[in-house]
């Protein structure tokens, strides 16, 4: 499969199931609103029998082949649920996870490991990433199901108590009206796609939409509890660290990608944003990858070696 191949898996508006026999149904939420669930594994393969079932009951399914997809894809779609292998290249799944769980947009997305390494390090390294859950492969499909219906279901309670507690606290994408979420998806997809524009600012994402300025920044507060302004800072700031750890580009040339043609005005906000130059975090994150127990070539064999 190409590199960097997407499977989106979706079920009908009415929640019919092509699948054969009885079939476990969940009730999603109080809305009646089907769970989404976001799915990051190299092994497609693997995953075809678990997808099959978690669309039978029925949940909505996007499948993301590679990681380096998973972070941004999940600020936007903001799913119910995130499965996630922490045995990706260099145990990547381990940074996403830190990310989605330091973005405050994404911090309350339940997240579970599926994963062949099997040693005690590995799962409390995962869990201290901040998963809730951590399964072997190979994996029973039916615990699976169970698990993730138990912490979508969890996570909902938590949600509910936090409205009663605030209800000025923003709404539940689930809970969201149609044209709010499709809003914010188009604004995103807009966003993304120009983010090294240093022209790029709300007022002209809001222009492009045929909105005002106060519209677009309602539908942001209510999905992602921030403004535009914030959203946009917010990614460049996430791109930037991202090139800081995995490029060898200066620090002039990443702040061009990110839409600052200065590039002390660049080290000042990401300075702000992060606590550390650009300059320190580039150190900071290399020493701490260094201090990483290197991954060991005979933990990838067939699925099923290490979990006897």
């Amino acid at each position: 499969m190409a590199q960097g191949l997407e499977t989106q898996i979706l079920i009908s508006e009415d929640g019919c199931s092509c699948s054969h026999g009885s079939v476990k149904t969940y009730m999603s939420n109080s809305a009646g609103k089907i769970p989404h669930v976001l799915i990051v594994d190299r092994d497609l393969q693997q995953l075809r029998p678990l997808v099959a079932a978690l669309r039978s009951i029925p949940y909505d399914i996007t499948v993301l082949e590679h990681e380096n997809q998973a972070y941004s894809r999940a600020q936007y779609q903001l799913p119910d649920l995130i499965v996630l292998d922490l045995r990706l290249p260099e145990r990547q799944g381990l940074k996403v996870a830190r990310m989605l769980k330091e973005n405050p947009a994404t911090a309350h997305i339940p997240l579970i490991f599926l994963s062949s390494l099997y040693e005690e390090n590995d799962r409390v390294m995962g869990l201290r990433a901040g998963a809730v859950d951590y399964i072997l492969k190979p994996y029973y499909v039916e615990e699976v199901q169970e698990r993730i219906h138990i912490h979508i279901t969890l996570a909902q309670k938590r949600a509910a108590a936090l409205r009663d507690a605030s209800p000025t606290a923003p709404q539940p994408v689930s809970e969201l009206l149609p044209a709010n979420l499709t809003i914010r998806q188009i604004a995103t997809e807009f966003i993304l796609s120009r983010i090294s524009d240093s022209t790029l600012k709300g007022s002209g994402v809001a222009a492009t939409l045929g909105l005002s300025m106060h519209r677009l920044n309602m539908v942001f507060e209510t999905v992602d509890g921030i403004t535009v302004f914030e959203f946009i800072r917010n990614e460049r700031m996430t791109r930037a660290a991202r090139m800081l750890e995995q490029t060898t580009l200066g620090v002039a040339d990443i702040a061009t990608e990110v839409g600052y043609p200065n590039s002390a005005n660049f080290s000042t906000e990401f300075k702000k944003f992060w606590q550390k130059s650009p300059k320190q975090y580039r150190v900071a994150w290399h020493r701490s990858a260094a201090a990483q127990p290197p991954a060991e070539d005979n933990r990838d064999g067939a699925p099923g070696n290490g979990s006897a």
